[in-house]
């Protein structure tokens, strides 16, 4: 790989003074060597990118996905978080490893085309016998070209035992423990350019047992990984814990040990004032899912509360069947917009909404050290906006971009190597992926034909 300059282009670095014209040098090894104001250095033999009415910002870090829900998008569309769960759960339970290829392949090129340079997934549902569902996905991963971090769930209790799933989508605890440390050996790269890290990820309070939130912590923790589930996302959820546990989520949560730096949660809609407190003093992260939450009706984070305590948060777009078709891109906006409806205008502004959608994300996955924000020694994972044309109507680039809708994303950088140029997939034919996921639609369907919301 050859050296890059872009040049001539408006740079917001996140972390440090925004930059109207410079420049930005990546290095051989895919890293950022410098970056500055004024005209680009010479560099020999580096290849040189036009940045002329461009915006140069990170890649988009996405903390919270289920990619295999790319297959079952529009179904139970008016459905409470509960009801939309039950709905789906048996078609869900039909899918297999060439589902979770063409969904997880579709998903990743779609946030490839949105600004994102690293994912993760939460996958907890393993029906027996229908393939390697985890390497599936960790494929699709590494033909896109995404840095990818991808989270092995579990669910052991079911309906039989208080639980939400029904009895045939869960697992036995000891298994789950087995393979996902098998995954852990064979899949976790700690190194600092690392293209996959794996979490341990129990699905949730209310489909996982004591037992299993308790042993997957002391795994996770032996293997030096992070720990994810989801948590406090409707008030259906902080009922079920007081009734059945007799505290709240987070309480619950403390109790079994799952607070600290190494640990995000998903949504966490519900938080208390000591929650929220809780969550800064442990340095316990939250991935603020804005459009599922609105989609499903379970409520507004309170992200500016978090911020202002000091708590690490960051953006996932959920699944797709709860956030259909949303973007790390849309989900700022959404973020920024939501903060602002309760709170007013002062709320959240443009650059903090870019904040969490970078830094903050790549605080919740351990690596603020190595991505998220533009600055020497830092991977070259970065998105270049185009934001001329009607576009250059709004003085601010960064205005434009988070306000606005989506600006074409002329190219995208993961550790310097080209995914996306001009608003399409070079790493793979880019046709292809969105056939990837119909296909990956068409077979869960035939498997399951009577579940269509």
């Amino acid at each position: 790989m050859s050296k890059i300059v872009i040049e001539n282009a408006y740079i917001a670095p996140v972390v440090g003074d925004e930059i109207p014209d410079g420049y930005l040098v990546i290095g051989e090894n895919g890293r950022i060597e410098a970056l500055g104001a004024g005209p680009a250095p010479t560099v020999v033999g580096a290849e040189r990118l036009s940045g002329t009415g461009c915006l140069v910002t990170p890649g988009l870090v996405n903390t919270h996905h289920h990619l295999y829900q790319w297959a079952t998008q529009g179904l139970f569309q008016d459905a409470t978080l509960f009801e939309w769960l039950t709905g789906l759960y048996r078609l869900w339970a039909s899918m297999d490893a060439d589902v979770v290829h063409g969904a997880a392949s579709a998903g990743l090129g779609w946030l490839a085309l949105t600004g994102t340079t690293t994912s993760t997934d939460h996958h907890y549902v393993f029906p027996k016998g229908r393939g390697d569902l985890f390497e599936a996905e960790v494929r699709a991963a590494a033909e896109l070209g995404l840095r990818f971090h991808p989270c092995r769930g579990s669910m052991d209790r079911g309906q039989s035992q208080g639980g939400l799933p029904p009895d045939e989508v869960v697992e036995n605890r000891e298994e789950i423990l087995l393979n996902t440390e098998e995954i852990l050996n064979k899949y976790h790269d700690p190194s600092f350019d690392s293209m996959l890290r794996v979490a341990v990820a129990p699905c949730s309070p209310f489909s996982v047992s004591k037992e299993l939130m308790i042993d997957s912590a002391a795994l996770a923790r032996k293997h030096g990984v992070r720990l994810h589930t989801h948590l406090a996302e409707t008030l259906d959820e902080e009922e079920h814990c007081l009734e059945q546990m007799g505290c709240t989520p987070v309480e619950y949560m403390e109790q079994l040990g799952w607070l600290g730096d190494d640990v995000w949660f998903a949504h966490a809609v519900h938080l208390h004032d000591k929650d929220i407190r809780r969550f800064a003093e442990t340095g316990t992260g939250s991935a603020h899912c804005p459009t599922s939450n609105a989609r499903l009706g379970a409520g507004i984070a309170r992200v500016k509360d978090l911020l202002a305590a000091g708590a690490p948060v960051g953006l996932g777009v959920d699944g797709a069947a709860s956030s259909e078709l949303t973007s790390m891109a849309g989900e700022m906006r959404q973020a920024m917009l939501f903060q602002r409806a309760v709170h007013g205008p002062k709320a959240m502004t443009a650059r903090q909404a870019l904040e969490v959608g970078t830094l903050g994300g790549a605080r919740n996955l351990g690596r603020q050290h190595e991505i998220g924000s533009l600055e020497p020694g830092k991977l070259a994972d970065i998105a270049i906006w185009q934001v001329d044309g009607f576009r250059a109507a709004i003085e601010d680039p960064v205005c434009t971009l988070v306000f606005g809708p989506q600006p074409p994303l002329a190219r995208l950088l993961v550790g310097g190597k080209t995914v996306v140029e001009h608003d399409e997939l070079k790493t793979v034919p880019h046709d292809q992926v969105a056939r990837n996921g119909v296909a990956a639609r068409k077979r869960i369907m035939r498997q399951d034909p009577g579940s269509r919301g």
